[in-house]
């Protein structure tokens, strides 16, 4: 039986976050602890900390996944916003441990054009603070990209350098999302392919490493460079790509979260039947 939930909403309070994964029948969520679109946050009220906890335990859902906000870009040249990127990864692994929150997804960054080697020295230098915070068995979870020119963590090679350069390696885990390795031209399509990426991502990163999958379908091609979400089975890797993905050792036991769109075609309870049919 897989994992599977999706990204919930914490409107109102942090734990309505809980009864929304419960309605729509996950059995794992991810959330934004704070609101995603903005630099601005209140700290965690200790009531609404306690009341998320003792909730999420009875709920039996686990493990929760945090997704770090929009606005932060952990690899930029210009030094007054990666500073204000640095600190609120610094806040967010806090709000993690505080919550008990098991694993922070980030993405990696832009260098803006600046090359990859200063991209690298930032994001490093960044893990490498917020780490630091870490408690328990908390890791912060690198996301593969989807290849949109500039960005960082689009090749698995790149992935494996960036978890290299941080001092507290455990610490740091990653989080496999499928359509963004398709769109950066790692093929999902049929099983032969699956395999032959899966077998990459083993040989560069390590199937040890792995921690969280967004399960997510490509509205765009083989190495096309966008980050664009379709439903499962309604985009490029298709249905055939998804019971090889569901079904692969390395990844049926792992906590996967949809990032699909909602739309008049289907939404959150279809994705998560597809998932669990094309899984069985």
């Amino acid at each position: 039986m897989v994992k599977v939930g999706v990204h919930v909403s914490i409107a109102k309070s942090l734990d309505t976050a809980i009864d929304n994964a419960l309605k729509d029948k996950c059995d794992t969520f991810q959330i934004f602890t704070r609101n995603p679109r903005g630099w601005k946050f209140s700290p965690l009220d200790p009531d609404e900390v306690s009341l998320f906890k003792d909730k999420l335990q009875k709920s039996g859902l686990a493990p929760v996944v945090d997704h770090m906000p929009y606005l932060p870009n952990l690899s930029s040249p210009e030094d007054e916003f990666y500073e204000q990127s640095i600190s609120t990864l610094n806040a967010e692994v806090e709000r993690c441990v505080e919550l008990g929150v098991r694993y922070l997804v980030v993405h990696l960054g832009s260098h803006l054009g600046a090359g990859r080697e200063i991209g690298l020295q930032r994001i490093s230098n960044a893990l490498n603070q917020a780490t630091k915070r870490a408690k328990g068995d908390f890791q912060i979870c690198l996301e593969n990209m989807a290849g949109t020119k500039n960005s960082m963590g689009s090749k698995f090679e790149e992935v494996r350098e960036i978890r290299d350069s941080v001092k507290q390696k455990d610490r740091i885990g990653i989080c496999f999302d499928t359509c963004h390795a398709y769109a950066a031209g790692y093929d999902l399509h049929v099983e032969k392919a699956v395999a032959k990426t899966m077998a990459l991502f083993d040989e560069k990163i390590g199937f040890e490493n792995l921690k969280v999958v967004h399960i997510n379908d490509s509205e765009d091609g083989l190495g096309s460079g966008h980050d664009r979400h379709e439903h499962i089975g309604m985009g490029y890797i298709g249905t055939s790509g998804f019971k090889a993905i569901l079904h692969h050792k390395a990844i049926r036991d792992l906590p996967m979260i949809l990032e699909t769109p909602i739309d008049d075609r289907r939404g959150v309870a279809g994705n998560i039947e597809a998932i669990r049919r094309l899984a069985k």
